[in-house]
């Protein structure tokens, strides 16, 4: 099982609508992937709710995947979940209160992640908050930018989040997949699911490409 969610950071958002309708087509995107920043917590600014609703109502059968890189975090989960979100996720250095900001996602009925950057440990979360989640979103980049490269290490790093997540899976039985962000592309996808991802976000890969479909069906010809 994996997820393909291209990137709407990487959109042409001149026709935005219609770039999204481009990889909805039979044989393209599992999910979109909304990326939110604030140009506070990264710096740039992008899309809010009411992108993310307009959004929803054209495509009602879209699951958008939220990803806050916003500081503070609750007020805007709770904007996105009336948007039409259909998975939240956040970083744990922009809330006050992390199992309370979880909470908020959970109640309301929607998956819920946590973002972690490339210099982020997974080690440091408490049993108590991974409890809480569905998918752990791993930086392969420094957030605020489309078009980034993979930081160096970062299959290392893919690697040594599965087997702390696969430990906690024997514990508990609970499953919680790995979500990669950040040049995800033709050359790497392979190498990062063998890592241990299973939630791919590829922005220019997709978006990029003067067909969209064909570019997202690359992609998965390339994993097993």
């Amino acid at each position: 099982m994996y997820i393909i969610a291209p990137s709407i950071l990487s959109a042409d958002f001149c026709c935005l609508g219609d770039e999204v309708d481009a990889i909805l087509r039979p044989g393209g995107a599992d999910w979109l992937h909304f990326d939110v920043m604030d140009r506070h917590y990264v710096p740039n600014l992008t899309l809010g709710p009411m992108v993310c609703a307009a959004l929803k109502k054209r495509f009602p059968t879209l699951i958008i995947d939220v990803h806050l890189m916003v500081k503070p975090v609750d007020a805007l989960i709770v904007d996105f979940i009336k948007a039409g979100a259909s998975y939240i996720s956040f970083h744990p250095e922009a809330s006050e209160h992390l199992h309370r900001s979880l909470c908020i996602i959970k109640e309301a009925g929607l998956k819920a992640g946590l973002a972690l950057n490339p210099s982020s440990s997974i080690c440091t979360l408490d049993p108590l908050v991974l409890n809480l989640l569905d998918y752990l979103l791993l930086m392969s980049v420094n957030p605020g930018f489309s078009g980034q490269s993979l930081v160096p290490g970062i299959l290392d790093k893919i690697k040594r989040t599965k087997y702390y997540l696969d430990s906690h899976q024997e514990k508990t039985g609970q499953n919680i997949l790995i979500q990669v962000d950040g040049g995800v592309n033709m050359d790497n996808i392979r190498e990062i699911y063998d890592a241990g991802a299973r939630i791919f976000v590829a922005g220019s890969a997709i978006f990029g490409a003067k067909n969209k479909i064909a570019a997202i069906q690359q992609l998965r010809s390339l994993l097993p």
